[in-house]
């Protein structure tokens, strides 16, 4: 591997153990999930899966089902970035958990054009949408060191 691609696997592992940090804050049950909008180099956007503003921080219900309002980390970070100045045109997104087909469908019209993730979710729609779309999809092993 040369050093370009060995120091961008370094970041890649660095970023997507701060995304794994951020899910903490996620008052999910079932999964936590945590997302970063990263722009040369700097940290433009985060988010974690949740309910959203001014709703209880309850995401399952009482036989333990996720609530359909539930935002997931992607729709939270780029939504954060509709309310900023920033653009994600270009940037990278560090995800904990690989996309599903709806966020997938977010990530392509914010212009996001890398996705890094560390967990396989069930579905892998998400993920071929992306490739489809031409955006470079990446898989962090976080299990290795």
């Amino acid at each position: 591997m040369d050093t370009a691609n060995s120091k961008q696997s370094d970041l890649d592992k660095r970023y997507i153990r701060m995304a794994s940090i951020w899910s903490e804050n996620s008052y999910c049950q079932r999964r936590k999930v945590g997302a970063l909008i990263v722009k040369d180099k700097m940290i433009i956007s985060d988010g974690y899966n949740g309910t959203p503003s001014g709703f209880e921080n309850v995401c399952e219900d009482d036989n333990n089902v996720t609530k359909p309002y539930v935002l997931h980390a992607e729709a939270n970070a780029i939504t954060k970035i509709a309310r900023s100045n920033n653009s994600s045109d270009g940037a990278t997104m560090y995800v904990t958990a690989s996309p599903c087909i709806e966020c997938a469908k977010l990530i392509i019209q914010a212009g996001i054009k890398r996705v890094v993730y560390s967990e396989h979710y069930r579905l892998e729609d998400g993920i071929e949408l992306l490739k489809r779309a031409g955006i470079e999809v990446v898989f962090v092993d976080t299990s290795e060191k």
